[in-house]
């Protein structure tokens, strides 16, 4: 398959990108910069992870980068800020597939383990799945964080992961872990999604 992974610079999305590649899947990278609520660490860190995972690829991985920091703005001005997690999750969600579409990929790639953060747990993921048609894989969502560990310290992704950088700083203080769709729909209706999706599509890069 050819799929379109969402790659940051944190432990696990790597290792959910060497999982699909080892089965011969085709990966695309494609980061969201969420610059200015992180430094150029987290960038830098997925520029250095592609290379890594590009060891375990028959083809070449290219790196997508959206910048995120305009739209993560937008909602914190104007909807909830307790949902942020799941917007956030919704928008990247949404931009995959435009790219996916684009580029002939059969379904979306995630780092997602069950529970571990607020986006994480089943009723977000219920509704942020919801924003998109494609397919969404997460080959680690039975995983513990010490079995995720484990694999990225073999495959050479974990000492990348680790190193300094500022995490998200807009993430709310209490982030929802249960949302519903038709509230996550209102609150949607406050914002520009479709223009927020365009403007993040036409400042994409490409590496």
């Amino acid at each position: 398959m050819k799929l379109i992974s969402l790659l940051s610079g944190g432990i696990d999305s790597p290792v959910a990108t060497y999982l699909m590649l080892r089965r011969g899947d085709q990966c695309l990278a494609l980061h969201f910069d969420n610059q200015p609520f992180t430094d150029e660490s987290q960038l830098g860190k997925a520029k250095d992870l592609v290379r890594c995972l590009q060891e375990y690829s028959s083809e070449d991985i290219p790196l997508y980068i959206v910048p995120h920091g305009k739209t993560q703005i937008e909602f914190a001005r104007n909807a909830i800020r307790r949902f942020g997690c799941v917007f956030c999750r919704r928008m990247m969600f949404r931009i995959g597939e435009r790219i996916a579409r684009r580029e002939g990929c059969e379904a979306l790639v995630t780092g997602e383990s069950l529970g571990q953060v607020a986006s994480q747990t089943l009723p977000n993921i219920v509704v942020e799945e919801e924003a998109v048609d494609i397919p969404i894989l997460r080959p680690l969502i039975g995983f513990d964080k010490l079995e995720i560990e484990r694999i990225a310290k073999e495959i050479g992704t974990y000492e990348i992961s680790i190193r300094p950088g500022l995490c998200c700083t807009i993430v709310p203080d209490r982030p929802a872990t249960i949302s519903g769709i038709e509230r996550i729909r209102e609150e949607e209706m406050k914002v520009g999604v479709e223009e927020l999706v365009e403007n993040a599509l036409a400042e994409m890069e490409v590496q």
